[in-house]
Order: C-alpha cells, then sequence, then structure tokens
C-alpha cells in the first residue's frame, strides 16, 4: 500500500515508522525539516519538507499515486481542510483523519470522515486500566504471536453467562477460571454455569 503520513509529530513518526517496517511505501510532509529528522535512520520512505497545503508539496510526496492519506498534525483545523483536499482534489477514498478535540468530532464525521481521537481512547485506556484490573501474556506460534489477557469480572457481572462478558472486538472469550480453580473452556461452557465472585476471564487473540 502506497500511504501519504501529513504530520510528523510523535503520532506520525510512529505511524510512518510502523507502515514502513511493515512493507508499504511512505512519504512523509512536514513543514518543519527538524520534525523530520526524528524519523529513525534506516526509515526507506521519502521526507518532504513544505507546507502541506501546498499542492505541490502534496505532489511532490506522490498524493497522487496514494491508496490512502493519513493527517495526523496537531492542528484540527489544519487536518481538516487537508483532509478535504485529499479527498476532493485528489480523490482519495481512504483518509483518517486525527482529531485532538473530542467535541469537535462531529464536525469531521458530517463531512464524512474517517476519525482517529487519541484523547479519547487515552482516556478509555486510562479508564479501563483503573476500573478492570488486568494481566496479559504472549505465546508465539510460528509467525504468530498470540496475547491472553485475564480480566476480573466486577459485581455487576456476576449472573452472567461466560458469552456476555465485555472483550474488546479483535479478541476471543478463550476460557474462565473459577473461584474454586477449576477452568471451563468456552466452547465447552453451557451457558448455564454462571460467572462469579472470584472469577477470572481469559480473552485470546492474535496480534501477528
Amino acid at each position: 500500500m502506497n500511504v501519504l503520513v501529513i504530520g510528523c509529530g510523535r503520532l506520525g513518526v510512529r505511524l510512518a515508522t510502523l507502515l514502513d517496517e511493515r512493507g508499504h511505501e511512505v512519504a512523509v510532509v512536514d513543514e518543519a525539516a527538524g520534525m523530520l529528522s526524528h524519523l529513525p535512520e534506516n526509515f526507506s520512505g521519502l521526507a518532504i519538507t513544505g507546507m502541506p497545503m501546498d499542492m505541490s508539496v502534496l505532489k511532490s510526496a506522490g498524493i497522487e499515486n496514494c491508496d490512502a492519506v493519513a493527517v495526523v498534525t496537531s492542528d484540527d483545523n489544519l487536518n481538516i481542510t487537508i483532509s478535504e483536499v485529499a479527498r476532493e482534489f485528489f480523490h482519495i477514498d481512504n483518509v483518517v483523519v486525527r482529531i485532538s478535540d473530542p467535541a469537535r468530532e462531529s464536525v469531521f464525521a458530517a463531512f464524512g470522515l474517517h476519525t482517529v481521537c487519541p484523547t479519547k481512547m487515552a482516556a478509555t485506556s486510562v479508564y479501563n486500566a483503573i476500573t478492570e484490573p488486568w494481566e496479559s501474556r504472549q505465546l508465539t506460534f510460528g509467525t504468530a504471536t498470540v496475547s491472553f489477557r485475564v480480566w476480573t469480572p466486577g459485581r455487576a457481572h456476576y449472573g452472567r453467562p461466560l458469552e456476555e462478558m465485555p472483550h474488546y472486538e479483535e479478541e476471543t472469550v478463550f476460557a474462565v477460571v473459577h473461584a474454586t480453580g477449576k477452568m471451563e473452556m468456552a466452547q465447552a461452557h453451557n451457558g448455564l454455569q454462571k460467572i462469579g465472585e472470584g472469577d477470572h476471564v481469559i480473552l485470546a487473540s492474535v496480534t501477528d
């Protein structure tokens, strides 16, 4: 995939590096040359210094041949403007936009843009860490890495079946370890035995 990243702050650097490491063709644009210097030495993509609102700069970064554009500067107003340029002038359908202010997310949505709000994501992660303590482990099978997360249900979940335990979209309910020490696999759980105090739910997801 050919991806153009607009903005080379911490998020832009991390995103560009990840895409580059995964074998994608990447170009990064930032108006400050000093910001581009934060890209790793082994970064194989393009690093373009220039105003991201400048059509010639976008063209030099290869926007006309891009499959996706990620607009991740720290300026919400600039992000929405660049996103509209990418969609309307260069006809890029896959445009992902960073928005720092959750209250303005509806404005971006009105333009039909795919938004990512780091502020909201961080708040959710901290909330989960406070209210849903868990431990995680990883196992590698060949080229795949499976992460196992142990989650302890709170009182609100007592009496509910294993199948109804909350989990992230990419996770699968793997098993439950009851307070008695007995473990039941999810496939074998008939839904009649409910989650109780002291039980632990094991969730699994493939990370690579």
